[in-house]
Order: structure tokens, then sequence, then C-alpha cells
């Protein structure tokens, strides 16, 4: 984006959090300026887009009672005056689909957006919106050029067949020297594949159709070249009403043509890779799919292609090579198709492909198979090689008739399934791929709902000193609610996770374990140095709520610092060390305890054990189910206890399920423990029972 002046932006967006999150996006980028406005309400956003004083607009989809596409509607209909980029919460097919209609240049998802990859977004905008307004333009201007043109004349003499031609008509055409003033001299000069339609149209006029006609066509330069041409006349008639004669004139317009299609390229091709966009790729699948309803020439294919770990290249090399990569896969990929094949860019680091005339899936299967393999080869890159993956879902109309837009969708389906299993590898769309989906997005319904009204569930899990056999404190775990078919915490808390409920849901969990504690100790249950833990995510941690919602969460339940235990993984502080420790820094300075749980399944630093500010780790269950069939489980536990120990850390190992367990990890001397061999998690009335008759647990 060459100038010089910061871009003008108007945000509207709702969330308080979200807007500061867009402006410090827009402020981290370094390399374009903005000027970044913001309108909260719908009705405010209203009047502000209506002054068109901004260079773009950024639009979140839920606006209280409306959504963005409402505004986008009542402001301009479907021809905003600047591009318009929605955010939304989700990835919404019929969302999409609603905001092209409108004129909405892209379609961001929250969460998946950083900074560089906003204002590449913007960048792009700009220069699609620019280049239609071009288009526009350059349509108005070249009609005003032909009007003030000296346009070459002619007039057709009905009566005797005779046409005179001026003397620019025959320069315009570089036939300075033609002397006939038959029709065929100028017919006999146009494109065979114009010719039919205007003579057709010349005919209309004639016969009163219209008396005027205006006709574009193709005519033959006596330089041997084609030139396009406008040619315009008008009928007039005898005293007895008949048509005497047609009077026109012709106008060169081969440079407006050249110009129109080179902006309609550009409207419909991606700029990076020159490739078809997503406009004009569902224009292509539309095609294939009508071709073979109407013959029997096969089935159409589509190939959804993303590169996994591209945002890695960008991160960690540069933007420079992301882009090589882009065009350097697009190639790639160009070599492995058919001329009747369409290779389309969908924006970031997705591709999409339309294979015409395949006979079975395992065609198209075999297509994509090889551009993975093609796609992995390494990318060299000022003295590097760069190294990349891609997950390829297919979807194919074999089987029955599909629209081009759920032929699309089930292709994005799969290729999502593809990377779900790891990626680097191409999955074909089945029907339970989808119905996957539709079960994903109503676990995240049902989800959204039980959180909002508080619903969910707060089971306990005793922590027992494994040498008095005392509960030394209790893990509070979301639950299910109840009454509904019972979903584990395996699947819904992942979703949570990936929704951006996460947050929400711990913070519930949290005030709901203060508050319980509070309560068992009030009524003498417990003792005072009985903790109570949670596990909170890398999510929670980047939210800049968390020690607001810890702080308030002690403070409602009057329960002191020092009876919160926190529960983070180790991947947690390896993904950004430095915000994390900050955070953490925050809330050890609120008195509360920190502890590393799942140690052993992620990266197993030493450097994170080494920096870990707390003084417990926790050994995953994995390891305890197998240490005493298996031997190097075993000794996998030996070593952490030992090294743990050796860093001064206490250990505490999940998942006992009997008494074998509990005395082999007894005798390496792990500190605590808790499984089902103790109690499996409890709702909290079940945990006050077995409070209120206290027994040693081993």
């Amino acid at each position: 984006m060459n100038r010089s002046d910061p871009l003008r932006v108007l945000l509207v967006e709702d969330d308080e959090d979200d807007f500061v999150l867009t402006q410090s996006m827009l402020l981290a980028n370094g390399r374009t300026r903005f000027d970044l406005d913001w309108e909260q309400s719908y009705t405010a956003a209203l009047d502000a887009v209506r002054v068109a004083s901004h260079d773009l607009y950024l639009v979140d989809y839920r606006l209280g009672e409306h959504t963005g596409l409402d505004l986008v509607r009542t402001a301009w209909g479907s021809d905003p005056p600047a591009p318009v980029i929605l955010l939304t919460g989700q990835d919404d097919y019929a969302v999409d689909m609603e905001a092209t209609a409108l004129g909405v240049t892209d379609y961001l998802v929250k969460g998946t957006i950083d900074a560089p990859s906003l204002e590449r977004t913007i960048r792009y905008a700009v220069r699609q919106h620019q280049a239609m307004v071009d288009l526009r333009r350059s349509e108005e201007r070249y009609a005003v050029a032909v009007r003030a043109t000296n346009d070459g004349i002619w007039d057709w003499d009905l009566t005797t067949q005779r046409v005179h031609f001026s003397e620019r008509w025959k320069t315009l055409l570089g036939y300075a020297d033609l002397s006939s003033d038959q029709t065929a001299a100028w017919f006999e000069l146009v494109h065979p594949d114009d010719l039919e339609r205007l003579r057709h149209e010349i005919e209309g006029s004639v016969a009163g159709t219209s008396p005027y006609f205006e006709n574009e066509h193709r005519i033959r330069h006596g330089d041997g070249g084609w030139r396009w041409v406008l040619c315009r006349g008008l009928v007039t008639c005898d005293a007895t009403g008949a048509p005497a004669r047609i009077t026109g004139s012709l106008s060169d317009i081969t440079e407006r043509r050249n110009a129109e299609e080179r902006l309609i390229h550009d409207a419909l091709h991606d700029a990076l890779t020159g490739l078809p966009n997503r406009t004009l790729l569902m224009d292509r699948i539309s095609q294939c799919v009508h071709r073979g309803e109407r013959a029997a020439a096969g089935g159409c294919a589509v190939l959804y292609i993303d590169l996994d770990r591209f945002k890695l290249v960008n991160d960690s090399v540069s933007h420079a090579a992301g882009d090589r990569v882009l065009t350097e896969a697009a190639r790639r990929m160009e070599r492995l198709l058919r001329p009747s094949d369409t290779l389309a860019r969908l924006g970031g680091d997705e591709f999409a492909v339309v294979l015409e005339g395949i006979s079975s899936a395992a065609q198209a299967l075999e297509i994509g198979m090889r551009m993975c393999q093609t796609i992995g080869q390494p990318v060299p890159f000022e003295r590097r090689d760069l190294q990349i993956v891609a997950s390829i879902g297919i979807a194919h109309n074999l089987d029955g008739i599909v629209a081009p837009e759920v032929l699309l969708r089930n292709a994005d389906i799969a290729m999502y399934d593809a990377k779900g299993h790891g990626g680097g590898r191409c999955a074909v769309f089945d029907h339970s791929m989808h119905q996957r989906v539709v079960d994903r997005m109503s676990l995240e319904t049902h989800l959204r709902q039980a959180i909002e009204q508080r619903r969910l569930r707060t089971f306990f899990q005793p922590i027992v000193d494994l040498s008095t056999g005392a509960i030394r404190g209790l893990e509070a775990l979301a639950r299910w609610p109840a009454g509904e078919h019972d979903i584990p915490p395996a699947q819904f808390i992942p979703v949570a996770e990936e929704s951006g409920l996460i947050g929400r849901l711990g913070d519930l969990v949290l005030r709901d374990a203060c508050r319980t504690l509070s309560e068992w100790r009030s009524r003498g249950l417990v003792s005072r140095d009985v903790t109570v833990s949670v596990n909170v995510s890398v999510r929670q941690i980047m939210d800049s709520r968390l020690v607001d919602d810890v702080r308030a969460a002690l403070t409602d339940s009057g329960l002191g610092p020092e009876s919160l235990v926190l529960e983070i993984t180790e991947s947690t502080l390896i993904e950004n060390p430095q915000a994390v420790s900050t955070v953490l820094q925050e809330l050890l300075d609120l008195g509360v305890t920190v502890e590393l749980d799942d140690f052993g399944t992620g990266y197993s630093s030493l450097t994170v054990l080494h920096d870990f500010p707390g003084h417990t780790l926790k050994i995953d269950r994995a390891f305890v189910d197998t240490m005493i069939d298996r031997p190097e489980s075993e000794t996998i536990v030996r070593s952490i206890v030992s090294l743990a120990h050796s860093l001064g850390l206490q250990v505490t190992a999940e998942g006992i399920e009997d008494s074998d367990q509990l005395n082999a990890l007894t005798a390496l001397g792990c500190e605590y423990g808790q499984g089902y061999h103790f109690s499996r998690p409890l709702p909290a009335v079940d945990i006050a029972t077995m409070l209120a008759a206290p027994t040693a647990l081993i």
C-alpha cells in the first residue's frame, strides 16, 4: 500500500476487548499506518458510515440485535463506497455467501487473525476494491472519450445498397485506399464470430424494432490484426415512412476493451499468484457441475488445499518467504493439472482445484496425493530450504447432483478432517464428516447455552498425601449439566478452547471451586491447609482478564489466595514464555500457588522445570497407568520424580487406579496422588459427605 497518509479505518465492534485487540494488531503491523475510528453501536455506526469519510470498514457480524450485514445493507445496499471486511466469531458459509452478495470484500474469523494477516487482508481488499472502482470509472471515461473522438462515419443507402465510408473510417481501420462502396467491403472484415449478431441488430433496426442500434464487434485491421470497434447507427425513413438509409459512426475501442479485460482479470484473480480467486472458482465449479448434468462427461471433483504450518514460515522467516512458498506451491500444482482443470487461490494459505470429467474418487485422490507429495518438496529461499506440507480435502458429485457451493463446503470439511488426523495427507469427503461438523456446531451451541445459564457442574477429586492418606487438596473439574445426555470433558473442553468459550467456562469453575471450599471450611469439614486446584488453559492466561477474575473469585468467596492452586501445562509455558511469565508473576504476587500439570506429555523441557515458579508438578496418568506392566513407563516415572526432587519440587501422580501403582509410587518417593483408587470425581454434596466422616483414603 504505497501511500504517505495513514489509511482511515472505521471499526464497528460492540466488544471493547475485541476493539483493543484489533487496534493493537493494526498498530503492531509496522508496514502500513492506520488511523482507526471505533463505533460500538449499530446506530452510531450507521451515522458514521453515511458520512463516507473512511478508506475501509471493519465490521463485526454481531451488533446487538442487528448484524454487520444489516449495517451494510441499510447503509449502501450492495455497493459499498470503500472495502468492507466482515469479522465473525466462527466460520459460517451462509454468512460468507450473503456477505459476498452485499459487496463485502473479505470475511475473517476472529481467533485466526494476527497482525500480519490482518494488514495483508486490508491491503488486498483495498487493491481489489480499487480494481472494481477503476473498472467502473474506465467505462465512464471511455464513453466520454468516444463521444469526443473524431469517429469514422458511414452512410448506407438502403435503396441503392451502396455505402459511403468517410476517410476517417478508412484511416481508422487501415484501409486508406479502399474504393468499394458495397456493404460486402465492410462485412467481409468483421470477425466471423461477431458477424451474425451485427447483421441481426442492423436488420432489426431496419425492420422497425428500434431506429437506433449499437454494436461492439471485432474487425480486421489493415495490418492484419483485430480491432474492437463500437458501431452506432440510426435509421431514417422517406416521406412514405419506409426505411431509406442508415447513418452511423465507427469508433476504435480496442484500448477500452483491453483495459476492461485487464481489470476484470484483476477482479477475478489473485494478485500474488495470478490464479483465479474465489469468485471465479465458484463460476468454474458451477460450469463443471452443469456440464456433467447435461452430458455423461464424467463427474466433477473439488480439492480444498491448506498449507500446514504456513504461518510458521511468515513468523519465523519473513512474509517474502511466505509469498515465495505460495507462488511455488501454485506453480507446482499447476504442472499436475490438465488444461480443463482449474486451480484457484481462496486467500491466505488456501487453494482449491476443480477437476472435470473424473470417473472415480480414486482418480481425484491420486491427483491429491501427488499434490501433497510435490508441495512437500523443499522450497529454496535465500540460501535455505523452506519445508511445508499440505492437507487436502476432496469432494465429488459422482454419487448424485451436488450444488456447487455444497461441493466446495464438503471439500473444506474433508480438508479439516485431513488436518485433524495430523495433516500432510488427503481425505475424501463422506457424510459422516459433515455430521461431525454438525454435531460439533450443536455441541458448541449447547455448551454456550450451558455456560450462559450457569448449568455446568463442578465436580471435585481428592488429592491425597501418600504418606498419611489425608486429603491434601481437591481438584475442581467441569462436568456436563445434569439431566442431559452426558458428554465427557474430553469432548466439550476442546470445543470450549476452539470456540473461545474456555475463559467463561474457566471463570465459572474457578468461582464455584472457591465458593465451595470456603463453604466447607465454614462448616468445619476441611482444615485451613486444604487447597482447591483449578485448571487454567493458555487461552485464559493470554486473556488480560484472568488476574482480575482470580482476584474477584477470591474476594467474593472470602478465600485466602494461599488456598487456591492454578494448574497449567508445560506446553502453556513454552507457547509464549514471555507473556505467560508476566501473567504468572502477577498471579504469584496475589499469593496463589501454581502447579505444572500433565508433565511428560508435552515438550518436557528442562528449561521449563528450571524456571518454573511453582513447587509441585503432576505426572500424567498415561505413565502411571502403564508403570506396572511396562518397565519403560516405570523408568520414566522414576526419572521424573528424581528430577523434580533434585530441583526442589514435590510430585503428584494422576490416575492411580490400584494398590500396586500406589505402592510403587510411594516407594519412589512420590508425595501426593489422585485417582479412582481413592475416589472418582464427585459432586460437591458427595465430597462433603466424605469429608464429614474423615478416614484415611489409603
